[in-house]
């Protein structure tokens, strides 16, 4: 009766969701593709190991900015397009200012405010890393964070504000031109270059059977800004009563605007917080990558939006799931196929995950 049970289920299953089918099969044969890899030596240990880190960290700068987008959905309840110039824009702010704290009077104030443009100075040449200049760094953060707040809240007041009552779609247009004014402000003021930000950081081995994995300062800086902000997100939301206000607006804005909580003072926090963690998840990015160019955070944008989707559209915790699976497919996907294909290999995993869990691995979980 059991092993019948068993069988009407898993058949039902089946029928009804035929994803999950699709899903297991793949999960099968890459395992099984892996396994015999790693046997046959086709594939090495410290390979995989590297792999594996490269897409954490993708995956932690995916997670950490897809957290501000998801804020903006839940609570807003439009797809910000802009998003991902204001990750770039962040950068380059903070960028400006690791330059001139790291180079006065080593170069010409010009040149470090512009981030070296046109090749005239480079963050190798000053020696810029988390060792070596820690003010520097710090201090470019903590500007990445708060520029990406003012202009959020600038463009809030400015553009979103006057028309937040015409709806999603016509937010949503509006954001995708905002998006393209940024970005070619962006170009104009410093140039379509893309350029070397850092010297080279001190990395440490984790030994493996047959190899190293490396690890540098800039990794560790990284996991370690970005843990720390994802756990500070996750205590707002839960401990404090502004948290607990942006819930209930992301639940019911009808009904929380009838209970009192000022709404308006939601959205502001709302663009606050997502703002400071697009700035910093931008200046991290460059920092871990080592190189910053004007459409950084567009082309980082479509892996954002998938992180979000896979995690559940308006979850905070779903957009940090998602960005991991995203970065880590992004990555190791290289194993089975060309790296000029690893972008879409994640957003095939991202759709036959989707066809398992339609509304994504956190449904029904938003801002909380």
């Amino acid at each position: 009766m059991g092993i019948a049970n068993t069988y009407s289920r898993t058949r039902q299953t089946v029928v009804d969701r035929p994803g999950t089918l699709v899903l297991g099969l793949v999960v099968v044969l890459l395992v099984g593709d892996l396994v015999r890899g790693l046997a046959t030596g086709t594939i090495q240990f410290h390979d995989l190991g590297s792999l594996a880190w490269d897409g954490l960290m993708r995956g932690l700068v995916i997670g950490l900015a897809g957290v501000g987008l998801s804020m903006t959905y839940s609570i807003l309840n439009f797809a910000n397009f802009a998003h991902g110039d204001y990750i770039t824009s962040g950068a380059f702010a903070g960028w400006a200012t690791t330059y001139v704290v790291a180079g006065l009077g080593r170069a010409d104030v010009g040149s470090l405010v512009l981030v070296g443009a046109g090749g005239t100075v480079f963050g190798g040449a000053l020696g810029i890393n988390v060792l070596n200049t820690p003010f520097a760094v710090l201090a470019g953060a903590l500007v990445a964070g708060v520029f990406a707040v003012g202009l959020a809240l600038a463009v809030d007041r400015t553009v979103f504000a006057p028309i937040r009552d015409a709806g999603g779609i016509t937010l949503l247009i509006a954001s995708v031109g905002v998006a393209f004014a940024l970005r070619y402000l962006l170009q104009f003021v410093f140039g379509s270059d893309v350029r070397g930000t850092t010297a080279s950081p001190p990395q440490y081995q984790i030994h493996l059977v047959d190899g190293a994995v490396y690890v540098s300062t800039h990794d560790l800086a990284l996991a370690a800004v970005a843990g720390a902000l994802m756990l500070g997100v996750h205590l707002l939301l839960q401990l404090t009563k502004l948290g607990k206000s942006m819930r209930a607006m992301a639940d019911n804005e009808d009904l929380a605007r009838i209970t009192g909580i000022p709404t308006e003072r939601v959205i502001e926090a709302t663009w606050v917080i997502g703002g400071g963690l697009t700035g910093v998840a931008g200046y991290m990015f460059v920092l871990w990558k080592g190189t910053l160019g004007f459409n950084d955070g567009w082309l980082l944008l479509l892996l954002i939006f998938a992180a979000v989707i896979l995690g559940g559209i308006g979850s905070i915790y779903g957009a940090i799931a998602g960005g991991l699976v995203i970065g880590l497919t992004a990555s190791m996907s290289v194993l089975w196929i060309p790296s000029a294909f690893a972008r879409a290999a994640a957003f095939l995993v991202m759709i036959v995950i989707l066809l398992v869990k339609p509304k994504g691995l956190f449904a029904g979980r938003t801002t909380a």
